[in-house]
């Protein structure tokens, strides 16, 4: 699978842009603020229906429009599709496949399957547990339609049972059956959630393991571990235990929405103890392993996009990095570099077709 042509108009600083794409490498190079990145984002919208970056929609507006509109033709298990999308300020998004709108967005999720390293990766290490149960569910849903589904459902009951306990809180009393009510859908969706977390890490870590070793070229050992509360008991008992607590606290302290990953270097969080480059390696081998997870089970290759990821990284790093996507199991791959040389260098291994795109102020034109 891959994109053969995009069309922006009113993307952030993408005022209008019109490309067309090699099937296996592009590259984006140009000074930063130029909008390399933003190209990157614009491809990943057409895959998510939202931005790697910004949580509102509005803010992918240029700011001195009303408006923007993506346009994506890719070719797919050996057929075309057409994928646009739009919004005006203030209103809901529209979404299209071959001119059809979709009546959920979720629908689309799956469909265009892709994987994007940025250094905005750092929040994984550096953030709450909320940005790892986003990587996780990220990954799952590209996958797995029932489970995003369940999570969205899961999500809606937890947001009602709280609004109860603030309620039974201002209002003086308690109603234990009509909690009940909300206590049994978080028990059906998130034990459902919870069995698919931990399988997915269960079969991330020997894959991840062999992609931080081979770019390092070291024998560190580093780990995932999926922690959650249903692995000391089931959601029932938990909840029924916590209730008094929630009541005080007036919302949910148990469940699915609790989880994290653990990342460790060795027996320690590598956020305490890795290096920068450590931990660069730490987030480049995560995503590759999340390539090939994907990959595996959606039968297609993911796109790859890589923005600016050699920064803090040693040349060896580099190389190694650059050996990898070089290799057959790696499809379309977009890639955004200050550096030619970084550019140049790939290439070279990967011998096969490349388009070289030069951005400045918002205007993408091929290299010659």
């Amino acid at each position: 699978m891959h994109i053969e042509e995009i069309s922006i108009v009113n993307f952030k600083n993408l005022n209008e842009v019109k490309v067309d794409f090699s099937p296996r490498l592009n590259c984006f190079i140009g000074k930063n603020g130029a909008g390399k990145t933003n190209m990157l984002d614009a491809i990943y919208y057409l895959s998510f229906c939202k931005s790697f970056f910004n949580a509102s929609d509005q803010l992918n507006i240029n700011h001195t429009e009303s408006f923007f509109m993506l346009n994506g033709l890719y070719h797919r298990m050996d057929s075309s599709e057409n994928i646009s999308c739009g919004i005006q300020q203030g209103q809901k998004k529209q979404f299209k496949r071959n001119t059809k709108p979709y009546k959920k967005l979720q629908e689309h999720i799956g469909l265009l399957p892709l994987v994007m390293i940025s250094p905005s990766d750092s929040e994984l290490i550096l953030g709450g547990s909320d940005e790892r149960r986003k990587f996780m569910d990220g990954v799952i849903s590209q996958y797995n339609q029932n489970y995003l589904d369940d999570l969205l459902k899961y999500n809606r009951a937890l947001l009602q049972r709280n609004n109860l306990l603030k309620q039974f809180a201002a209002d003086r009393y308690f109603d234990q059956e009509l909690l009940s009510i909300w206590d049994e859908q978080l028990i059906e969706y998130g034990s459902r959630i919870h069995e698919q977390r931990a399988l997915f890490v269960e079969k991330l870590i020997p894959v991840f393991q062999r992609y931080y070793t081979f770019i390092s070229q070291g024998n560190e050992q580093v780990g995932l571990v999926h922690y959650s509360d249903l692995y000391k008991n089931d959601l029932q008992n938990l909840l029924g235990e916590a209730l008094q607590k929630d009541r005080v606290a007036q919302y949910t302290t148990v469940g699915i929405h609790k989880d994290d990953l653990l990342l460790n270097l060795g027996e320690h969080p590598i956020k305490k103890l890795g290096s920068q480059g450590q931990k660069k390696t730490y987030l480049v081998a995560l995503k590759m392993a999340q390539f090939e997870f994907i990959k595996e089970i959606s039968g297609q290759k993911p796109i790859l996009l890589l923005d600016d990821i050699f920064d803090k990284l040693d040349q060896h790093r580099v190389e190694q990095i650059i050996s990898t996507v070089a290799g057959e199991q790696f499809g379309q791959i977009f890639i955004t570099d200050t550096n030619r040389e970084h550019l140049d260098s790939i290439i070279k291994k990967l011998h096969s077709d490349f388009r070289i795109f030069n951005v400045e102020n918002g205007l993408v034109k091929l290299a010659q």
